[in-house]
């Protein structure tokens, strides 16, 4: 039995209008559904409430009259019926009038209670989205502290092996930091010697390259309008992992700085490509 239908019930018991299988029907889903027993109380708290505000009815004039005569017709002379005056139907319009209000009020009742749970599921919803919120910045906060660690770490490491080579303290060393969106743990150090004009250039976690594609290397030298080329290379498609030792193209004077850009395999003699690393 549908929800719509027994508010229906409902409503007709509330006013006495309820007999035979339908009460019985009524009755048995009131004793399983609390939600349908309340709604059944409160429409016939509704009509109470309406039977008192109804004024009372006076019984048609004629009524009296009509009553006497027919009781003093023989049986089988009964007299037509009279048609029956617009304050007989008065009462009953008055009825089902609040038969139609109760049931108005109910879906009213029954339209507030499910905009309050629908607004308590929302407000639920949007307290779970919040400590998730919090967890996965915590998580972040957590895991960008570790990466800044671990490249202070690789930084320390890489400059530690150049060093163990030799004497580097005429050495240009310049630590390169990633300008890639998708790779901001990519890092790289370049060691620059200026009596030999060539540098070896050390670089971790790059990304692949693709076939038709090389990394640059430019030395910025404040004497030239563009950056010196120091060539191409590429790097291990597993691990990002390069060693290249490298010389500049033109005499270089001041090694201000270094960079790397992606080129057409091959290289250009001017950066066209993205920055994908420099240093400060």
């Amino acid at each position: 039995m549908s929800a719509d239908h027994n508010e229906e019930l409902a409503a007709l018991h509330a006013f006495g209008l309820l007999e035979g299988e339908e009460l019985r029907q009524l009755q048995a889903e009131t004793d399983r559904d609390p939600g349908l027993r309340a709604t059944a109380a409160t429409m016939a708290a509704t009509a109470c409430l309406l039977a008192h505000c109804s004024p009372d009815a006076e019984p048609p004039p004629g009524l009296k009259a009509r009553l006497l005569r027919e009781i003093a017709t023989p049986p089988g002379r009964a007299p037509k019926p009279a048609p029956r005056p617009l304050t007989f139907w008065l009462p009953l319009a008055a009825a089902a009038a609040g038969v139609v209000t109760t049931v108005w009020f109910a879906q009213l009742l029954f339209v507030s209670r499910s905009e309050n749970e629908l607004l308590r599921q929302e407000i639920a919803l949007a307290d779970a989205m919040l400590r998730s919120a919090r967890q996965q910045l915590e998580a972040e906060r957590l895991v960008t502290g570790r990466e800044l660690q671990d490249a202070a770490a690789r930084v320390a490491r890489i400059e530690g092996e150049m060093r163990a080579q030799g004497d580097l303290a005429r050495f240009k060393i310049a630590t390169l930091a990633s300008l890639l969106g998708n790779s901001p743990q990519a890092l790289a150090v370049a060691v620059w010697d200026p009596n030999a004009q060539e540098g070896i250039l050390s670089v971790e976690k790059l990304p692949a390259l693709a076939p038709d594609k090389d990394y640059q290397l430019w030395v910025i030298d404040p004497q030239y309008p563009i950056p010196v080329d120091g060539g191409v290379f590429s790097v291990d498609p597993q691990t990002g992992v390069a060693r290249y030792q490298f010389k500049a193209d033109k005499p270089v004077k001041t090694a201000a700085k270094f960079a790397v850009s992606l080129e057409r395999k091959g290289g250009v003699p001017k950066a066209e490509g993205p920055m994908v690393l420099i240093s400060h």
